[in-house]
C-alpha cells in the first residue's frame, strides 16, 4: 500500500504509522498471550525486511542523498545479505537476530521519515547509517562465530560464543 502513495503526506504517514504500530505490538502481543513461535519470530524478521526494502524504495527516489550516503546503504546491504547467507550455510536456517541493536536498527530506520520532515536529511541520514551499520557488523559477527543459532540473543556481548 505504501508503495501507491504519494511519500511524505498524511495519507502516507497514517498508513506508515499503522504498519510500524502493528509491527510493535506483533510481538508483545505473541508474547503476552503465550502465542510466541519460531515460525512466527521468524515472519516477525522477514516482515521487518520488506518494510524496509519498501521504505528504501518509497523514500530514496524523493530525498535528495550524497554519493557517500548511497554507497554507505548499499554495503550495509550488501553486509545483511552476507550475513544471510552465512547464516543459511552455517546454520541451514534463515538467521535474523533480535539484538538490542537490531531493534535500534529498526527503530531510527522507523523514525527517519518523522526526523526527515523536522530537521532535514542530512544529520538524520547520518546518525542511522551509523547505528545501522553497527547493528549489520554486529548481526554478521554473532551469526559468523556462533556455534548454534539463538535468535533472540541480546548482543555480542551476551551471547555465550
Amino acid at each position: 500500500m505504501l508503495l501507491m502513495m504519494q511519500p511524505l503526506t498524511a495519507s502516507f504517514f497514517l498508513v506508515y504509522t499503522l504498519c510500524g504500530i502493528s509491527d510493535m505490538l506483533d510481538g508483545a502481543i505473541a508474547r503476552k498471550t503465550a502465542n510466541v513461535s519460531k515460525t512466527g519470530a521468524i515472519l516477525d524478521s522477514v516482515a521487518d525486511m520488506v518494510f524496509i526494502a519498501v521504505a528504501l524504495f518509497v523514500f530514496i527516489p524523493v530525498i535528495p542523498l550524497a554519493t557517500p550516503v548511497l554507497y554507505s546503504i548499499i554495503a550495509i546491504a550488501l553486509i545483511r545479505l552476507t550475513t544471510l547467507w552465512v547464516g543459511f550455510i552455517k546454520h541451514r536456517a534463515f538467521a535474523g537476530l533480535h539484538t538490542y541493536a537490531n531493534k535500534a536498527a529498526g527503530l531510527v530506520l522507523f523514525c527517519f521519515p518523522y526526523l526527515y520532515r523536522i530537521s532535514g536529511a542530512t544529520g538524520t541520514v547520518y546518525g542511522i547509517l551509523a547505528i545501522t551499520g553497527l547493528s549489520a557488523f554486529e548481526e554478521l559477527a554473532i551469526t559468523n562465530i556462533s556455534p548454534s543459532l539463538n535468535r533472540d540473543v541480546k548482543s555480542i556481548f551476551t551471547s555465550r560464543l
